[in-house]
């Protein structure tokens, strides 16, 4: 019997017979390591340094002080951030037990600021092993809040400086790449290593093991479509939000923009390892998630959420991942995984940031 046609109290129970049998290190993610810095800061803060309300930006020379400042003059608070790290400290978050089910692999600087990010990671149980280096800083992110607005600061610094060949190449390190079942790596880390991605990716598919990538951002698909291509036939499942996969389609001359049928011409896109059929999830926001389910596309309904309870929807797709992928390192059914994923991200845009409780209920 699958979890799917189990009684809502036999499926609890299953459940956590299941989690009993997941061995730490099954899940892997790589990607940009940034520390969340949060703070309340009032209008003329924003004005100093030409920052919107409501806006994500890349930092620029003229933002470089704003980091100090946050950190000296107002309450902070702290959290490991960047979209695979936050992907899979929600996949720990939702397994809760064992701890360090999820590995995560980027760089960071040897300062404060990678000290704090090292403690957080531990204290999601996330086995963080960082490439430490003194070059650039470590990476940050700084949430500027205003009344119901939040405007994000990014500044990648160290997340940029990922080495392969000293990092990922080293035994000790490859070793824990080798134990994973499942392995996830958002897009933009296409930036950063494509090298790296591209021997994880290839491991995974020698070894009949599931690599996951997400499309991340429409500047990817744009820009980065040769590294992106390169990686594609390893791809056993894709994951994206519309506008993401309508620039991909563009991009890749489909000459559509409904998405089930983007769905169905990216689930076609050659495919090395023919064991697994390539599977395509797609969010929408508020509306139904889409997917491939063989050879069909289905659509499965988001949780209903009053408006008004909605805080912040900006770690909304980096949760429904970590949800997704709690369920795919158990090896449950895909509606499963989906059913996860829309659970963790209706929790999420709850909260301000990528935060959670600290248990889930799902059932």
């Amino acid at each position: 019997m699958s979890v799917c046609e189990c009684t809502d109290g036999s499926r609890a129970q299953k459940n956590t017979q299941n989690k009993k049998t997941l061995s730490q290190n099954a899940l892997f993610g790589m990607g940009n390591p940034l520390l969340d810095i949060s703070a309340v800061v009032d209008k003329d803060f924003l004005d100093k340094y030409g920052l919107k309300p409501n806006d994500q930006i890349l930092a620029e020379e003229k933002h470089k002080a704003l980091f100090d400042e946050i950190v000296n003059k107002s309450k902070v608070e702290y959290h490991a951030g960047g979209s695979t790290q936050n992907s899979v400290k929600i996949a720990q978050w939702m397994i809760q037990e064992p701890h360090k089910v999820a590995t995560f692999f980027g760089c960071i600087g040897t300062d404060h600021f990678g000290e704090i990010l090292k403690q957080k990671a531990a204290e999601a149980h996330v086995d963080a092993h960082y490439y430490e280096q003194s070059q650039e800083p470590t990476g940050t992110c700084a949430a500027c809040i205003t009344g119901d607005n939040r405007s994000l600061v990014a500044n990648l610094a160290a997340a940029n400086c990922y080495n392969k060949e000293k990092h990922l190449d080293v035994d000790s390190n490859w070793s824990l790449v080798e134990k994973a079942q499942v392995y996830y790596i958002a897009g933009f880390f296409l930036t950063v290593s494509p090298e790296s991605i591209l021997k994880v990716a290839k491991h995974a598919s020698v070894n009949n093991k599931i690599f996951g990538l997400n499309l991340s951002a429409p500047f990817i698909s744009q820009f980065f479509k040769e590294p992106l291509m390169k990686v594609m036939p390893y791809v056993d499942i894709i994951f994206g939000n519309e506008t993401e996969a309508a620039t991909f389609a563009k991009e890749q001359g489909f000459e559509t923009e409904d998405i089930a049928e983007i769905a169905q011409r990216v689930q076609s896109l050659p495919k090395f390892n023919k064991n697994r059929q390539r599977i395509v999830v797609f969010t929408q926001g508020r509306e139904d998630t889409v997917a491939t389910v063989g050879d069909r596309v289905k659509v499965f309904p988001v949780l209903d959420i009053d408006q008004n309870d909605i805080v912040d929807t900006n770690g909304a797709g980096d949760a429904f991942v970590g949800g997704f992928l709690s369920e795919l390192v158990q090896e449950k059914p895909l509606e499963e995984c989906i059913r996860a994923g829309h659970y963790a991200a209706n929790v999420i845009i709850r909260r301000v940031g990528c935060t959670f409780p600290e248990k889930p209920d799902f059932q």
